[in-house]
């Protein structure tokens, strides 16, 4: 059983989740997110129940140079498994949004994932063993009107993912993209999509990140929560015109 997971965006939500899974499993944990406080509540949580070492890492993973510090801190850890979780979008059109809030999107769900997987990926290699597991979404199987850059940004991570995967395997590194659907966490309120319908009903953070974390353990290339979901993305979206798929999105997301 590897023993050492970082988490990222681990203060809350799916990432709060996978911290408890692994504490369960007898697993040491990196958490890492803005927020220390709650960094701090889940660390004396987890080690009083499942006497594990918790290491709190606060930091912002979306400035400039927040990957470089986090793997500083982590020097002299065996990171056996590396959950790239955290994340936000954000609701309307993109030209009535503030650049500056895409841009940082942009920094957090994609160029900040890349690089730990570059760091962290590449101890792996040399050790010849480590499991990476990118929080990725639904989203990345369409594109996504009212919210153009969010969707994007997951269409970038499941295809990374994907690539990274098979250029690690001969390396004993497995890659997975975790794609669910709508999750129940602070995600819609951060994003502004209360009272769409996208977010009408979702799957509980903790029921996601098992089948995540199983999914990881697997070696699975890429991983739907949702069994209509994942025959509806694989099968019926790709069949369907691309400016019907558009309309369905943007209807779907609408206030």
């Amino acid at each position: 059983m590897p023993n050492i997971a970082l988490i990222t965006g681990a203060s809350a939500g799916i990432g709060r989740e996978f911290a408890r899974l692994h504490a369960a499993k007898g697993g040491d944990l990196i958490i890492t997110a803005r927020r220390a406080d709650a960094l701090d509540t889940l660390k004396s949580e987890l080690e009083a129940a499942h006497q594990v070492n918790v290491t709190t890492i606060p930091l912002d993973l979306g400035a400039t140079d927040g990957p470089q510090r986090l793997y500083e801190a982590i020097q002299g850890q065996r990171v056996d498994i590396l959950i790239n979780n955290a994340g936000f979008g954000g609701h309307g059109n993109f030209i009535d949004r503030p650049l500056d809030a895409d841009l940082a999107m942009i920094d957090l769900n994609v160029k900040s994932l890349v690089a730990l997987c570059h760091l962290i990926g590449r101890d792996m290699a040399a050790r010849g063993g480590g499991k990476i597991l990118n929080v990725s979404s639904t989203a990345s199987y369409m594109p996504g009107p009212l919210q153009a850059t969010y969707f994007a940004t997951k269409a970038f991570v499941s295809s990374f993912s994907q690539a990274l995967a098979e250029e690690l395997k001969d390396k004993n590194v497995t890659v997975t993209a975790l794609e669910p659907g709508y999750v129940e966490t602070e995600f819609a309120a951060t994003a502004n999509l209360e009272g769409t319908n996208l977010v009408k009903s979702g799957a509980s953070p903790a029921s996601v990140a098992s089948f995540g974390y199983q999914a990881m353990r697997q070696g699975s290339l890429r991983a739907i929560n949702d069994p209509k979901l994942r025959f509806m993305l694989n099968w019926m979206i790709p069949l369907l015109p691309r400016k019907s798929v558009l309309g369905m999105v943007r209807k779907m997301q609408a206030k």
